[in-house]
């Protein structure tokens, strides 16, 4: 089967806005520079949409080198270079992993913009997925997060209004698949790039969260909750989309085409 790349999304903060790209370099970690970064509360657990919505409005960019963050929330924005801070010891989610500090001034933009106190890390040393001997950055559990633009489309056609791709925040859009056809793929291959999906992505408040505005309403996540609640694991768990991770590396451009199996 093949399915064509609709669309690819980084994510260079974690929880906070997309970057939509024409191209993208898939590396052992997923999409170059994705939650390359995280804000952290202190005593170095992780900052989330799920308890601050206001990280929708924040849309950072990330060439390597600098980092630039305009937000409606701020007169100006945050414009730093990466540096080699020291490393703290962080969690995602309560499993340890570490950041390097990226200064006082970066830290003190964003506790005022999200009014508190938190600071800005960018990851560093390694760090396993849950499963599946793979590695990510800053991501939840697995490096890469697909979904079918059928299942939105066939989402939308249940929900009680339509809703834009960014509320489900996917590293890769595909096309062709027809609606949970990503639920049977286990590989997709092309351009030399080779992904294993892995397992079900499960459904937080996340996806109630406007990206544009930062209101929260319950539809989205009760509209998936009437089909799509699955036990996975022996846990109950609403599913949209697909994780997975690089098995070999390469770029991906929206349009390629991909083989699904």
């Amino acid at each position: 089967m093949i399915a064509v790349v609709a669309g690819l999304n980084v994510f260079p903060i974690k929880s906070a806005g997309a970057v939509p790209l024409a191209e993208a370099e898939l590396t052992p970690d997923g999409l170059r520079h994705d939650r390359e970064f995280m804000l952290v509360r202190p005593g170095g657990r992780h900052l989330s949409q799920r308890e601050v919505p206001e990280l929708a409005l924040l849309r950072p960019a990330f060439d390597g080198v600098k980092l630039t963050v305009h937000t409606p929330l701020a007169s100006s924005p945050l414009v730093c270079e990466a540096v080699d801070g020291p490393a703290l010891d962080v969690t995602v989610h309560r499993r340890p992993c570490q950041g390097m500090d990226q200064g006082d001034d970066a830290a003190g933009w964003f506790s005022d913009v999200l009014g508190l106190p938190c600071r800005l890390v960018r990851f560093t040393g390694t760090r396993p997925t849950v499963a599946r001997d793979g590695t990510l950055r800053y991501a939840d559990g697995y490096p890469v997060s697909v979904l079918s633009a059928e299942s939105l489309d066939d989402l939308n056609r249940r929900a009680d209004a339509p809703l834009p791709m960014a509320r489900f925040r996917p590293n890769i859009v595909l096309r062709g698949l027809g609606p949970y056809g990503e639920d049977a793929v286990t590989r997709l291959r092309g351009a030399g790039a080779e992904i294993e999906l892995i397992r079900p992505c499960g459904r937080c408040v996340i996806i109630n969260t406007d990206q544009d505005t930062a209101r929260r309403s319950p539809g989205p996540l009760r509209a998936l909750a009437r089909y799509r609640t699955e036990r996975f694991a022996g846990v109950r768990e609403i599913m949209f989309g697909r994780l997975g991770v690089p098995r070999a590396l390469g770029a991906l451009r929206v349009g390629d085409e991909l083989t699904a199996s």
